[in-house]
């Protein structure tokens, strides 16, 4: 930071959320390949181009830790728990014990990220890629230092996010510092290399998954203890044990993470982050428990349905697990597998039939919005939220026009704008479960 200008941290306890906690350019240090080390601001994309090459830096070089094992670098938390898993598994009539792994990814979406910044001496716009734009701003402002009312971020369509847009990366706050200190309007868009590089990824995992049943087949243990990389300096956590408590009855229970830190990267949620590597895991850990029992692998998890969530105790608002299976087994014709290995053949080719679960919260968030009957004949629904291509501009428009009985023509939709009233964001698949209780009990005022 030397002229570029002051940048500050996020606070952990404000609310706002980000993966990457260091502002960039706020040391000398480098902790991971790809961090940025300077910004390059020119008229045009090549003569930037031109200037970011002709850049040298030069290191003093230190010894990195970027293996690829797994190993703990604190003691394991614990996730959820029950009863005494360790003596039931030591007892248990049929036991597994495996372990599970699963590769780093990244995101790479045709739309890069991109951020447009502009200063006008007092406020910011900033025009994002976010999945996120009201959080956006909140980050924005704490690391800015100024006050929530001279940051308006505006993203009014996203082509794809997936996760990796759902907080904010560094060439947005160097975009809109850039901007301050030369009073231009400043655009930085991320390569198709960088976005290797700079703007997370989902973590490499080790599960070991123990598993012990009676005989017949009810499940008596399951312990699931996983580790994953993650950078030096922050702790984006991904929740392998997500699901894991309540996804099948069983009376001992353990689940646990660990930390294992590398000079890399930050790690970043991504097409569901935790839960879909965390029932890979448990989902390969029940098929081969039921090759072991000999049962098969639908029947055995009907067998294990809980009548509540059991790890805290209480019913299910809904559902449906079992008649997912059922209907799905009917609908397929798994009655006509053979579960032997090579034994089904179709036009000269082996083919094999697998089945698995899964699960995923069903959440609300925050959300405020306003309906108004306009004078030309037209209603407008405004909110703070964005489309991230999974059409919430329809869905509202859907929703007003068969509420009010007008025509979907005369219903305008205005998001994607952080001065509008503050909605929630595009991920987890909570936006639309959000916004409709708002914009309904709004339209009914109106």
């Amino acid at each position: 930071t030397e002229n570029i200008g002051p940048l500050y941290r996020v606070s952990p306890s404000s609310g706002a959320s980000i993966d990457e906690y260091r502002p960039p350019l706020s040391d000398d240090k480098v902790t991971y390949y790809g961090q940025y080390v300077a910004l390059v601001v020119a008229d045009t994309f090549d003569n930037a181009t031109a200037a970011a090459r002709a850049v040298k830096v030069s290191y003093d070089a230190e010894q990195p830790d970027v293996s690829l094992e797994l190993t703990p670098d604190d003691e394991p938390s614990v996730d959820t728990e029950r009863g005494d898993p360790d003596a039931a598994f030591a007892q248990g009539e049929v036991t597994l014990d495996a372990v599970y792994t699963t590769p780093p990814e990244t995101h790479n979406p045709i739309e890069l990220h991109s951020s447009v910044a502009v200063f006008d001496g007092t406020r910011y716009t900033l025009y994002e890629t976010s999945q996120a734009i009201m959080n956006h701003q909140a980050v924005m402002v704490q690391m800015l230092g100024v006050k929530p009312e001279n940051v308006r971020v505006v993203t009014e369509y996203l082509g794809s996010g997936f996760g990796g847009k759902l907080w904010p990366w560094n060439h947005s706050v160097l975009a809109a510092a850039a901007a301050r200190q030369l009073r231009r309007p400043v655009k930085i868009e991320i390569t198709r290399k960088m976005m290797f590089q700079t703007v997370g990824h989902r973590t490499n995992t080790q599960q070991r998954m123990r598993l012990s049943a009676t005989k017949d087949g009810k499940l008596t243990s399951l312990q699931q203890d996983y580790v994953f990389h993650v950078s030096r300096l922050d702790k984006s956590k991904e929740n392998c044990g997500e699901a894991t408590g309540y996804f099948y009855s069983v009376p001992n229970l353990r689940a646990t993470a660990a930390f294992a830190r590398r000079d890399i990267a930050p790690n970043t949620s991504m097409r569901g982050p935790g839960a879909v590597p965390g029932l890979y895991a448990l989902e390969s850990a029940m098929d081969e428990m039921a090759i072991k029992l000999n049962l098969d692998p639908v029947q055995f998890r009907l067998m294990n349905e809980p009548e509540i969530d059991e790890s805290l105790g209480v019913p299910f608002s809904t559902r449906h697990y079992t008649d997912c299976l059922t209907h799905g087994a009917k609908t397929f014709g798994w009655h006509e597998r053979t579960p032997e290995v090579g034994s089904m053949r179709r036009d000269g080719m082996i083919v094999g039939w697998g089945m698995a679960g899964a699960s995923w919260m069903a959440k609300r968030l925050a959300a405020e919005s306003t309906v108004t009957f306009l004078d030309d004949g037209r209603v407008r629904i405004a909110c703070g939220t964005q489309d991230i291509g999974t059409g919430t501009y329809t869905v509202l428009a859907q929703m007003v026009a068969d509420m009010t009985g007008m025509d979907i023509g005369a219903i305008h939709v205005q998001i994607g704008d952080s001065a509008l009233p503050a909605g929630p964001m595009s991920g987890g698949s909570m936006a639309t479960g959000s916004l409709v209780p708002s914009v309904s009990k709004s339209a009914k005022a109106a």
